[in-house]
């Protein structure tokens, strides 16, 4: 008899029979990848900044230790639940984020994190996650209740949270959170004249963001100038890439961990193909695709309305997080330092992601009839 049979009616019991099984396996490939990457990619780093060889892979076994009890615990919640801890979790990152702006750490000339013993917070990072719910409670809200200004408390919040990234600067995460929302404005059925006046309006953004922030000028003109002393990290991914071929050199053998400095975080995605190959890259690429698509067809048919722009969301943004490491690394699009989720080193994001993944399970896990919103 199994250990988890369908009459066992506890709540572990009842998460396994609802939960997608699926999505959750392949979170934890993910997870499981991030173990083996900075095995891979941390050690070469460590030495060059002359610190111990293991410390970024005992904090990273942490904190992927961390996000698989986050994911499974999260996950647990039922969409009230889920609502409540999006709410108050976007509430205490907006906060954290203004106090960034005053007692921040300065890196690379942004303000974007709050020191504490033995790590750094990004608070920006919770944001994504939670403001995606947030979001789209405001916005069914607002469908659900004509007299409920649910649009325009929408646009509030993230006017106020576009303030605050452009503040610090922070501008890749800006551009994250608008694509999220702006997929759950599309899915919301926003009339199509407003959705015209968006492009026009982020296209006005991104101008704005080129003539206005040195730093996006010079990743821009890098991205341009492929010649250009800008593109060093640019151009010894490309040689990772090419040097891994199909199959990849093997765990260990590998040399751009030992040339780029951000080998195990930003750029982590160069190592696996040069070590693992092409064959492992799609694996990568296929897992983030699939965890994806599988969160927006979950949810397709559910009549509520908050599930849906939630899901959508909260997938939307994991893929998009995904899609622009992984094309910053392939000279795609101009370099912005976001990191691979459940891959890259970093404990807020990945602490971060994994409250986002457990929001996601949560909300598309099979409910029957009667049972608690």
């Amino acid at each position: 008899m199994p250990v988890l049979s369908r009459a066992d009616t506890s709540v572990l019991g009842r998460w396994w029979w609802t939960v997608d099984r699926w999505t959750l396996m392949a979170i934890t490939m993910l997870i499981g990848f991030g173990y083996i990457m900075m095995l891979a990619a941390s050690p070469a780093v460590a030495e060059r900044i002359h610190t111990a060889r293991d410390i970024f892979i005992l904090k990273q076994v942490v904190f992927l230790a961390l996000a698989a009890l986050v994911v499974i615990a999260v996950s647990l919640l039922t969409p009230r639940g889920v609502r409540r801890v999006a709410v108050v979790g976007c509430l205490i990152a907006l906060g954290l984020t203004a106090m960034t702006l005053v007692a921040g750490v300065e890196i690379k000339g942004a303000r974007r994190w709050i020191s504490l013993p033995g790590m750094s917070l990004q608070p920006s990072e919770f944001l994504k996650p939670c403001f995606a719910v947030a979001a789209a409670w405001l916005l069914a809200e607002g469908k659900r209740s004509k007299t409920f200004p649910g649009m325009l408390a929408a646009f509030g919040v993230f006017g106020l949270i576009a303030l605050l990234l452009k503040s610090q600067p922070d501008m890749g995460m800006l551009a994250v959170l608008l694509g999220v929302f702006a997929l759950q404005l599309f899915i919301s059925g926003i009339h199509m004249a407003f959705v015209g006046i968006g492009a026009a309006a982020i296209g006005v953004a991104a101008v704005g963001a080129y003539t206005f922030f040195p730093h996006v000028q010079s990743r821009v003109a890098a991205f341009l100038d492929s010649s250009g002393n800008g593109n060093y990290q640019i151009k010894r991914a490309m040689e990772a890439f090419g040097n891994g071929g199909l199959l990849g050199r093997g765990p260990g053998e590998g040399h751009v961990k030992d040339t780029i400095p951000d080998a195990h975080a930003d750029f982590v995605f160069a190592v696996a193909g040069e070590e693992f190959g092409l064959v492992i890259c799609l694996v990568i690429l296929a897992v983030f695709a699939f965890i994806v698509l599988r969160g927006m067809l979950r949810v397709q048919a559910d009549n509520d309305m908050f599930v849906v722009l939630a899901a959508s969301g909260l997938a939307g943004g994991f893929g998009l997080q995904a899609f622009v490491n992984m094309a910053s690394t392939l000279h795609l699009i101009p370099t912005k330092g976001m990191t691979l989720p459940f891959i890259s080193y970093g404990g807020s994001s990945v602490i971060a992601v994994a409250l986002g993944m457990g929001m996601l399970l949560a909300l598309t896990r099979r409910r029957h009839p009667g049972e608690a919103p």
